[in-house]
């Protein structure tokens, strides 16, 4: 018997820009979606990006790190923030 794979999230901007403030870092573990707007620049990790969510990081001038991007960057994980 084999066991399911542990699901991934799937976070949309619009959830993100509700629950963060400008320059926080956030790391999503699964997806980020583009449903929704973001009003202010941050920092995000997350394992993939949508390509529609991309162009709104773009825009409100946020970044996109892969997470092994920012443990590199930030080891010890210090004001990080995890949304699911």
């Amino acid at each position: 018997m084999t066991k399911p794979k542990a699901r991934r999230a799937a976070v949309n901007l619009s959830q993100i820009n509700r629950n963060t403030q400008k320059n926080d870092i956030i790391v999503v573990p699964g997806k980020v979606l583009g449903t929704g707007s973001l009003t202010h620049s941050l920092t995000i990790a997350a394992f993939d990006v949508s390509e529609n969510a991309k162009e709104k990081l773009k825009a409100a001038k946020a970044k996109y790190l892969s997470i092994a991007e920012l443990v590199a960057k930030n080891p010890t994980g210090a004001k990080v923030k995890m949304i699911r």
